[in-house]
């Protein structure tokens, strides 16, 4: 089964510096499993992130690849979860960032 891991970024992305190397435990990530976002990703396309690097926007997520999503996005990001089956942890991820005004990374497939 396909997952997709998503964890609250101590510190916010560097420019510069590509994040690359998969490390979920690094970032305390949870696991969604990718039947729950496949109906949706295309509704991601209108959301601002970046692409392995803060120096590299982009619309929607690196579905395959690494996403960094600032708390500017995630209101629109949640938005699009909300209320979704199998998405609840994630929501509730993406509000603690929001509160703590912290970034998120996402490990894609």
């Amino acid at each position: 089964m396909a997952k997709h891991e998503f964890g609250i970024m101590q510190e916010a992305p560097k420019h510069g510096h590509r994040y690359d190397e998969y490390q979920p435990q690094k970032y305390n990530c949870i696991s969604v499993n990718d039947d729950y976002l496949e109906d949706i990703v295309a509704q991601f396309n209108d959301i601002d992130f970046f692409w392995h690097t803060i120096d590299v926007p982009g619309k929607g997520l690196a579905y395959t690849g690494v996403t960094l999503i600032p708390p500017t996005s995630m209101p629109a990001f949640i938005a699009v979860i909300d209320n979704r089956r199998g998405l609840s942890e994630l929501k509730a991820l993406m509000i603690r960032a929001v509160f703590e005004n912290k970034w998120i990374i996402h490990f894609g497939l």
